[in-house]
């Protein structure tokens, strides 16, 4: 079988995204690193199949947000600051597998100037570099969550993403 040498490519990425968050924020939701698609969006979560804003809005059972602010404007109202992991990796595409030379962002700097007090972190890669990189220097364990990634679909229904999610409501 032969690869498609165009998803295979590595490439350095810095993370370009600020975190979302304000004075409010209790929880924090971490992912690795923003999608090629999320790049390009400018936002958390922007591929059009991956199900993190569908699964926020049926939690929280509100409207899908569609835009960028309405998508900012529904986490904060929700005390929900979004960041990733990662500072800056080298990455093939969105595939999380690929990621090296990872550089943690200063979690531990945004706990210290909010009143966050639980972290989650979407998907398996995202909970164990959140473990390696972050967790010493912040001392707060983070709840893994399943990835909200349209490559999760076969591993992850929507009902059993929907019941895991479900933890973020108990904060």
């Amino acid at each position: 079988m032969r690869k498609n040498t165009k998803s295979s490519k590595s490439e350095y990425i810095v993370h370009p995204l600020e975190p979302v968050y304000d004075e409010h924020s209790r929880i924090l939701i971490l992912g690795t690193m923003p999608s090629p698609k999320s790049r390009e969006y400018g936002f958390y979560y922007s591929h059009p199949q991956n199900r993190f804003w569908r699964i926020l809005s049926d939690l929280y059972k509100e409207p899908l947000p569609e835009t960028n602010g309405e998508k900012a404007a529904f986490v904060l109202s929700h005390g929900i600051a979004l960041w990733d992991v990662l500072k800056s990796c080298r990455i093939s595409g969105a595939d999380d597998g690929s990621i090296k030379e990872p550089v943690p962002n200063g979690i531990a700097s945004l706990l210290g100037r909010t009143g966050i007090k639980r972290v989650f972190t979407t998907g398996t890669k995202a909970a164990s570099l959140y473990r390696r990189l972050c967790l010493p220097e912040t001392g707060v364990p983070a709840v893994p969550l399943p990835s909200t990634s349209p490559a999760n679909q076969r591993y992850y229904t929507y009902e059993k993403l929907l019941k895991a999610y479900g933890a973020i409501l108990v904060t």
